[in-house]
């Protein structure tokens, strides 16, 4: 037997049609109740929501006497059904709720046929709420795909507008707000990483990316710059483990980790140490994979980042001024002697473990090791920007 098409029957009887009308709001009420009763989520939702679900229910149930009075391609259109909703209900009722809802009055005008037409006629009944419930879902996930593809293409958009947020340090209101209606939880603190794409990033790409960084992360943004991708991750976890997670999702090349930040309002520091910290990785060859953009101050320094020079200062040469003249002067004689524990301790007339002690004491101060070959670099470059610092300020001063 072929399959029944929306045009192949007649139409109803006009008794039956005269009864279903009637008996519209008692269906669209029994519906609803049996909803309550066996859908949690239904219970869940804001009283507006629920609302709303009950004239897409009764929408429903009109256009299928319309279509069941007349069932014809001009009179049939499940699309309608859906239009008595705004289409925000789509990111509260999933599509999954909504054919739960439309199996439910399904069920219920089939245990109602019994009042609504005689015997003979409910087997017709029967078999036009059926059909038509079918098409009913069939336009449900076309409603649902549209949103879906409308959604994707707006959360694009406004994902960029972010990121041009992000990038530029505005901090107003309308950040945390764009970020929120992208789903960012705002737990916990914030990350960008940064490096080149591994091919060209169209819309599925991108998503997928976003994706992984969400699995990683609580939350996760993508922005495109050319050939460079970033990444802002954020979360309560940790942060830089996740970001080691996603380096398979670069293209060749270094990747740089921005400093942690206490909250996307202060992503757009992460991201701008982290992209100077691109440009200036080149001058250390052997950089690993990835690299914290403050472990390239020294370059990123040399490369005009004002905000590694400001670092340099305020993190590391004002703090080891702060904690007294013996520091400053161990470390000072340490890396002039080339590093020599005996040689330092000999020019400043103390024991070699004197010296031992005092330079475990700035690493505990400034958290940089002055007997790592790379960190003591570090922190050799700092004292000459500090000084240099100091020399233009009581110049300024004079």
């Amino acid at each position: 037997m072929a399959a029944k098409q929306i045009g192949d029957r007649p139409g109803g009887s006009s008794e039956i049609v005269r009864r279903l009308r009637a008996g519209t709001d008692m269906l669209t009420a029994a519906a609803l109740s049996r909803l309550d009763a066996e859908m949690e989520w239904y219970g869940d939702l804001a009283a507006e929501d629920r609302s709303w679900l009950g004239l897409v229910a009764q929408s429903g149930i009109a256009a299928f006497i319309a279509w069941y009075e007349q069932p014809t391609t001009t009179s049939y259109n499940a699309e309608e059904i859906f239009r008595a909703a705004p289409p925000e209900l789509t990111r509260s009722i999933t599509l999954q709720q909504t054919l739960q809802l439309v199996r439910i009055v399904v069920e219920v005008v089939e245990e109602h046929a019994v009042q609504l037409a005689e015997t003979s006629q409910q087997r017709d009944l029967r078999e036009a709420v059926l059909l038509y419930s079918r098409e009913v879902a069939f336009s449900a996930a076309e409603v649902y795909a549209r949103a879906a593809e409308q959604r994707g293409a707006w959360d694009a958009r406004l994902e960029a507008l972010v990121m041009d947020s992000v990038l530029r340090g505005s901090t107003d209101a309308s950040l945390r707000s764009r970020v929120a209606a992208l789903g960012w939880s705002g737990k916990g603190a914030t990350l960008v990483m940064v490096g080149s794409s591994a091919g060209p990033l169209d819309a599925r790409r991108t998503a997928d990316l976003r994706r992984a960084g969400r699995r990683v992360a609580d939350d996760a943004l993508v922005g495109i710059q050319g050939d460079r991708v970033l990444i802002v991750l954020g979360g309560e976890g940790d942060l830089r483990t996740a970001a080691e997670h996603l380096l398979p999702r670069f293209g060749p090349g270094p990747v740089v980790l921005g400093p942690q930040m206490r909250d996307i309002a202060e992503a757009g520091r992460s991201a701008r140490a982290a992209l100077a910290g691109l440009l200036a990785v080149p001058a250390w060859p052997g950089a690993p994979r990835p690299v914290q953009a403050d472990e390239l101050l020294p370059e990123r320094m040399l490369n005009g980042d004002m905000l590694a020079r400001r670092t340099l200062v305020q993190e590391l040469y004002l703090p080891l001024t702060s904690a007294g003249g013996p520091l400053l002067q161990t470390l000072e004689e340490y890396l002039t002697q080339g590093r020599s524990l005996e040689a330092a301790a000999r020019s400043l007339y103390v024991h070699p473990n004197t010296v031992r002690y005092r330079l475990r004491r700035i690493g505990q101060v400034v958290g940089w090791d002055p007997t790592d070959a790379r960190e003591g670099f570090v922190l050799q470059v700092a004292l000459a920007v500090g000084r240099l610092a100091e020399q233009s300020s009581n110049h300024t001063g004079v």
